[in-house]
């Protein structure tokens, strides 16, 4: 075996019961904001604690101020249960999606509800212009939403990874000052924030597993689609990420295009491929994005580019369902609703007209997040490292192993 062999060793190692009294709490909390409003009784038989670790449990979260009573079920024989539910005010997070065509920044509560959003179409935006741009924007959105900025958490960054370097139709030559940007730096004025940064369509993902189809699905393959083309996957309730972070990179892959030639998926289906189609004729996205009325001569160019789509998509697809078989594929991204509810549709009918060899296909549906996704997706990475569960959590890591963690975990925590 050739290169850094600690990157493959097998990571066995026990926990104490620091460790898993921390995971116990942090799984609680999360079965009451998914649960929105539960009884301990329940809370016991979701989490398969008993009645008492719950009680213990319960008593530090309402002491920590991150849930609250809200009355009591009705309905049952005796006292009636009080119900629990997460205080939306215990914390805040605020969440940047840094793509080739808009920068959005969002401030959330911990329930995962928007409080106040700023976003802005620009192509190509170079690192000092979204700084100045969160720097002028971060302070009003706190006094709108009437946050103190001690309660805020951290910082959530999701972009395109190589975001400067992938050669998408019309990326200038000043665009590669991306490749390497130190985020926190980008991001330390006004606040003094933990930053955490992932790829958008990794954030996207987590989002939905948190907020969205995830409650209904515990495996399923997210499709963002945005200027490019991203994917990742989600395996009973925890994100994958593969061995160097780079799961899920659908946009890369080769699929026969509609003249037959062999391309890069995101050359296609994603917004810049579809920009493409529409400028050949002389309109552009915006007669599509803020617009419901996808008739006339536009409509007909989203229609060819949705079949062309779709056909492409089979590649990615078949491949998707033989190695990974998820429950259920979820679109998402900065289409409109109509255009990706069309093009899962399409997609359905292809494939399930298709002589796939696959054994199982899974059904192609929009995600329940909001184009915002990948910028809700960042601003619950604090809220994930802090409070809620995550993969490895119950690890005892030391020496290299520690270090692998921080840099290749959950996310990648970069914060002061």
């Amino acid at each position: 075996m050739t290169g850094d062999s600690s990157r493959e060793r097998v990571r066995l190692s026990g926990t104490n019961l620091e460790r898993a009294a921390d995971h116990n709490q942090r799984v609680t909390l999360h079965a009451i904001r998914l649960g929105g409003s539960l009884t301990r009784v329940e809370l016991a038989r979701i989490t398969g604690l008993t009645a008492p670790a719950i009680a213990n449990i319960t008593k530090r979260l309402l002491q920590d101020g991150l849930i609250e009573e809200a009355g009591q079920r009705r309905g049952g024989r005796g006292q009636p249960p009080t119900k629990l539910v997460v205080r939306r005010d215990a914390c805040y997070s605020i969440g940047v999606n840094i793509d080739r065509d808009h920068i959005t920044i969002v401030l959330v509560d911990f329930s995962g509800q928007t409080l106040a959003r700023v976003s802005e179409e620009i192509d190509f935006a170079l690192p000092a212009h979204v700084s100045a741009l969160y720097r002028r924007s971060i302070r009003t959105m706190l006094r709108t939403a009437k946050v103190d900025r001690v309660n805020i958490v951290g910082l959530g960054v999701a972009a395109p990874d190589d975001l400067g370097l992938v050669d998408l139709p019309g990326r200038p030559p000043a665009y590669a000052k991306w490749d390497g940007i130190d985020m926190a730096k980008l991001f330390a004025d006004p606040f003094d924030v933990p930053v955490f940064v992932e790829n958008d369509a990794a954030a996207a993902a987590m989002g939905e597993m948190q907020l969205g189809q995830g409650q209904r699905y515990s495996n399923f393959f997210y499709i963002l689609i945005s200027s490019g083309l991203g994917g990742g996957f989600v395996v009973d309730g925890n994100y994958v990420r593969g061995a160097d972070g780079r799961s899920g990179e659908l946009g890369f892959m080769l699929a026969p295009n509609s003249h037959g030639e062999r391309e890069q998926v995101q050359r296609l289906v994603s917004l810049s491929g579809l920009a493409s189609r529409l400028a050949a004729d002389g309109f552009a996205l915006a007669d599509v994005m803020g617009s419901s009325d996808h008739s006339g001569a536009v409509g007909k160019i989203v229609d060819r580019w949705v079949e062309d789509a779709a056909q492409c998509l089979c590649t990615p697809l078949d491949a998707i369902n033989c190695l990974i078989n998820p429950s259920v594929v979820l679109i998402g991204g900065r289409l409109p609703m109509w255009l990706v509810e069309q093009l899962a549709e399409r997609v359905n009918a292809v494939i399930g007209d298709d002589s796939s060899n696959a054994p199982v296909i899974a059904p192609v549906a929009r995600a329940a997040l909001s184009e915002d996704a990948p910028a809700v997706g960042a601003a619950i990475l604090p809220f994930s490292h802090f409070l809620l569960p995550k993969a490895g959590a119950l690890w005892k890591p030391s020496g290299g192993d520690a270090a692998m963690h921080r840099s290749r975990g959950d996310s990648r925590t970069i914060g002061r």
